[in-house]
């Protein structure tokens, strides 16, 4: 663990492994659209106030470690806006 978030009384730190995965798998992540996902999963991630620690693109699926702070719940990273 690298660093740790902290109260007065507890520290912590949080992170979430992502996997995005297009339907039926289809191999569309590379080429063109490759070139724009790291900078929308960044805008998406400071929307939800948090930050990608650690990003994998595969040909079919995307790996994300997200860092968040404790402090927040778990399905305001996840929800949709």
């Amino acid at each position: 663990m690298d660093e740790y978030e902290s109260l007065s009384h507890s520290k912590w730190e949080c992170k979430y492994h992502v996997v995005f995965i297009p339907k039926c798998r289809r191999k569309t992540l590379y080429g063109e659209l490759r070139r724009h996902l790291g900078e929308v999963f960044r805008k998406l991630a400071q929307q939800k106030e948090s930050r990608i620690e650690e990003g994998h693109l595969m040909p079919d699926h995307v790996h994300m470690m997200i860092g968040r702070e404790g402090t927040s719940s778990r399905p305001s990273v996840e929800t949709k806006r």
